[in-house]
Parts: C-alpha cells; structure tokens; sequence
C-alpha cells in the first residue's frame, strides 16, 4: 500500500513537472473526414502539369509534385478567411482577357466538407481565381 502511494505522488510529481498538454484540436475537426484531394488538369500547355494529383494534407501526401506548398497555401487561406474552393462570384464585372485554355477539377474533402469545384482561365476573374491557388494548381499562362 505505501508502494502504490509513493507511485502516485511520483507520478503527479512528474507531470507536474512536464507541465500542461497543449490543447487538443476542436472535436469537430478530430472527427471530420480527412483533407484529401484529387486535382485534375488539362490543356495547361504544358504536358508535364496536366493530368490527375491527389494531396492529402496533415500529414501531407500524395503525388501532387510540389504537396507542401500546396497545403500549405490552402491553410493561408484559410486561415485569411478564403474559401479557397468557392465558385467565381456570380454579377461581377471581369476584364474580357483569355488566359488560355487550361482547365481544372478539385474534387474531394477539405476541413470537413465536400468538395467539387472547376477552373477555368477564361476571363480576368477566372484567371485571378486560378492564380490565388497557385501551387495547387500548375502556374498558368496568361
């Protein structure tokens, strides 16, 4: 009995000195579908960034060539605010430029929610739109 007193207060005596755990994330986000994406590009121009890339944030995965970055950029703007994924405003006055013929499909789940979302570059909003997301989308030609 006094073995298994002298345990305890050991014990505590080390956590305290350990100090306080760091929070736990919010239980929403604990339980929320893990942040995986499949990006799909075409007509870039350039053969080499189209074609089909999965990224897996925290921890990063996945094929996409450069996943860090990209994550990383996703969480910037996130953390702005920024629905990265949001389609381009609806009555908006964009300048009449062609950004060429690039198209992009992201698919999947980011901080829980669903998402299906296409990039074009042919206006000055779209091709905006397309630029805010570089890595995650190839760098584009305008």
């Amino acid at each position: 009995m006094l073995r298994l007193a002298a345990f305890a207060v050991t014990s505590a005596l080390a956590a305290a000195a350990v100090g306080p755990l760091p929070p736990l994330p919010p239980l929403g986000r604990l339980l929320a579908a893990p942040d995986r994406l499949t990006i799909s590009v075409a007509d870039t121009g350039n053969p080499r960034a189209d074609g089909q890339y999965r990224l897996e944030c925290n921890p990063v995965a996945g094929n996409h060539p450069q996943a860090e970055e990209a994550c990383a950029r996703l969480e910037d703007l996130a953390r702005e605010g920024k629905d990265p994924f949001a389609p381009e405003a609806k009555r908006q006055l964009c300048t009449m430029q062609n950004g060429g013929p690039a198209t992009a499909r992201i698919t999947g789940t980011w901080h829980g929610r669903k998402v299906d979302s296409q990039f074009r570059r042919t206006n000055g909003c779209e091709i905006s739109r397309w630029n805010e997301l570089e890595p995650v989308l190839p760098r584009g030609r305008s």
